[in-house]
């Protein structure tokens, strides 16, 4: 019997119809599989994983493999996106016993869940072999097998322990992994690492941040030449815009071509970010194009955004996605074929697999003259109707939480940039207008999805589908990314409901969640008992529960005046000091907020009745310092601290700048206002 025809997550579903008899992870399943005395075997992945489709193909719907695991097993399958508490103990005893990690995931462990043996994927007739062996070994070798297993829990234990050396995350130690960074850059591909190498999104928000505090034309130099090469590349959607997952090579060429809401909705803070603070063009396009994806590909209407798109279109990887020269001239003509294949290198002999290429996009075309650049947009909206016609990636359609939270963060950051920043007389002014629009509707629903929906009795639920909310709780990245977003939606919005929210998730969170030390773990006080409770506190693929806390806690002090709040920001940064002065790389996301405390954060009130159009709130969008906070509306707004006792002077709009809760007299020409930010540069256009 297959349990999986209920389940709330896309990748569950996947497995219904295999002749597995596959449990949902559950005090039941366990339960079975000490009735009948046999181990637990636990299957882990996510809907967009190529590998997991694999060993799905090979042996989950083989009847041979089927059998092997149902008279040997209880099997579980879990979808890691949507318990990531199971996914991280189990992921860390893999690291553990095998010193590598990676999806699927397969995992043995005792009725009682402590695992034994940990591997990744296997080849069907390794897998066949793997059964047989560890059936063998459960009846025969039973001391072993237990022996084994309470080394790896004392293992994992070990790894997740709270309560290690703090120090203060101040400028030194920022400077020091700034300069880390600097001297592990790709000088020649940009990013980070060989193959294959990931958009390091959280390292470029650190490095942008420190060079605006600092004025290190290194750390800008990597984050602007990173970003024009992962825009260029194939890892980069050339016609729909969006970021593929990674590359598999490193010079961002091939793409692993699942597109997942995360690294897009960070991806977008880089370069709204980017734009605003050197006015590259292709900082702007890019980020335009990225809000643009999230908005048509990935906001469900009425509900919030899917988790990504598939990394294979029936079965196979790039099907969608990879062109050669023939259809290019197919779709355009001969003379725009033959320009389309030279603007995206697109070659006889392919970039990709049969011959395929992969689009990147060889010149740069956003200061071409503007008859090159029209021919471009028109090759590419051909190109984009064309490839509509073939077979399309899955859609992965389950909200979470956190994704959701950190997309409504780069969404709100991204209206703040472009409001007052796009003139009529710009070429794509249309085009930004109808994006900012969409966009700021897609962005507002996945926040009111995320507030009625996914807040049940006060406290968050990780994930749901199609509006029905689902019974796994919310974990710590959860609390954090959307108390930051909350906050920034506050500001945008200048609603007092948002930051009311804001501030009862992370109360919430400082009760629940709380470690010795000032650390964090990542599952709460009264969560579901694992072999051991997570708490790590490096940043991966996305920010780690601690980092993302701490960005919502710094940012909602600097918003109340609160600092209960940003001192305990100050003591998780503590616990997670030492690791940015060894592996910056690892800790990008609690370095940028490490930035901002060193900065101040500022926070700017702009009393006025023009809310949107006032150029005092476009001049403080424009120059905010790192991490600043930023308010604007009328006197006294209610639910609005910023805007407390701050009046109109002289019946003129005015800008109160304070920093660490220290203020300057208010100010009301945009000079004045600049020249409180320190000067701080933003070009933005």
């Amino acid at each position: 019997m297959n349990r999986l025809v209920d389940a709330t997550s896309p990748y569950l579903l996947q497995h219904a119809d295999n002749p597995v008899d596959w449990w949902q992870w559950s005090d039941e399943a366990f339960a079975e599989a000490k009735r009948r005395d046999v181990p637990v075997l636990i299957s882990v992945g996510y809907a967009a994983c190529h590998w997991c489709h694999v060993m799905a193909h090979e042996s989950f719907e083989n009847a041979q493999v089927g059998a092997l695991m149902n008279d040997n097993f209880v099997s579980i399958k879990v979808d890691r996106e949507e318990r990531p508490d199971v996914d991280a103990v189990y992921m860390t005893a893999t690291q553990a016993m095998t010193g590598q990690g990676g999806w699927p995931m397969t995992v043995f462990a005792t009725p009682d869940g402590t695992p034994f043996f940990c591997g990744t994927y296997f080849p069907r007739p390794n897998f066949i072999q793997l059964l047989e062996s560890v059936a063998t070994a459960w009846r025969e070798q039973r001391e072993a097998v237990l022996g084994q297993g309470a080394a790896v829990v004392e293992a994992i234990g070990g790894a997740q322990a709270v309560g290690g050396p703090t120090a203060p995350l101040d400028a030194p130690l920022l400077d020091a992994a700034a300069a880390k960074l600097a001297s592990e850059y790709d000088a020649t591909n940009g990013g980070f690492g060989g193959a294959p190498k990931f958009p390091p999104h959280m390292n470029l928000l650190f490095l942008l941040r420190h060079h605006q505090r600092t004025g290190d034309p290194t750390s800008l130099e990597i984050s602007r030449h990173t970003a024009e090469a992962m825009a260029r590349g194939g890892i980069y959607d050339q016609l729909a815009g969006g970021f593929a997952r990674y590359s598999v090579d490193a010079h961002w060429t091939v793409p692993h071509f699942e597109k997942m809401l995360y690294d897009n909705a960070l991806l977008l803070r880089v370069y709204t970010q980017l734009w605003r603070l050197t006015g590259d063009p292709l900082a702007r396009r890019v980020a335009r194009d990225t809000a643009r994806f999230l908005a048509d590909e990935l906001h469900r209407p009425g509900q919030g955004f899917a988790s990504a798109l598939d990394a294979d279109t029936e079965g196979v990887e790039g099907l969608t996605y990879a062109w050669t020269p023939t259809q290019l001239v197919e779709a355009l003509g001969e003379e725009d074929g033959r320009f389309a294949a030279d603007l995206f290198t697109v070659t006889d002999e392919g970039t990709f697999e049969h011959g395929m290429s992969v689009l990147r996009l060889a010149r740069d075309v956003d200061d071409a003259a503007p008859e090159v650049r029209a021919r471009w947009q028109q090759v590419v909206g051909r190109l984009l109707a064309a490839r509509d016609t073939r077979p399309q990636p899955a859609l992965d359609d389950k909200v979470v939480a956190a994704w959701n939270g950190l997309a409504i963060t780069a969404l709100a950051e991204f209206q703040q940039v472009a409001a007052g920043n796009v003139s009529p007389q710009d070429e794509d002014a249309n085009l930004m207008d109808g994006i900012t629009i969409v966009a700021d509707g897609a962005m507002r629903q996945a926040a009111e999805h995320l507030a009625t929906v996914h807040l049940v009795d006060g406290r968050l639920r990780r994930v749901s589908r199609d509006g029905k909310v689902g019974e796994p709780a919310g974990v710590l990245e959860d609390y954090g990314c959307v108390a930051e977003a909350f906050c920034a939606l506050h500001q945008l919005t200048g609603e007092g409901r948002w930051l009311t929210v804001a501030g009862e998730l992370l109360d919430t969170a400082l009760a629940r969640f709380a470690a010795p030390g000032g650390a964090f773990y990542d599952t709460a006080d009264d969560a579901e008992r694992l072999v051991a409770r997570p708490a790590d506190p490096t940043d991966n693929a996305t920010p780690s529960g601690r980092s993302a806390l701490i960005a919502g806690l710094v940012a909602y002090s600097a918003l109340t005046g609160e600092t209960r709040y940003r001192e305990a920001a100050e003591a998780a940064l503590g616990t997670v000091a030492p690791i940015v002065g060894q592996h910056p790389r690892f800790t990008g996301y609690a370095a940028m907020v490490g930035e901002a405390l060193l900065s101040g954060p500022y926070e700017i009130a702009v009393v006025t009745d023009d809310p949107a159009g006032d150029p005092l709130v476009t001049a403080a969008r424009r120059h905010a310092p790192p991490g600043a906070v930023v308010v604007a509306g009328r006197p006294d707004q209610p639910g609005v601290p910023l805007l407390a006792d701050r009046p109109l002077v002289e019946g003129r709009s005015a800008a109160y700048v304070c920093r660490g809760f220290v203020c300057q007299r208010p100010v009301t020409s945009v000079e004045e206002l600049i020249a409180e930010l320190g000067g701080q540069h933003g070009h933005a256009r």
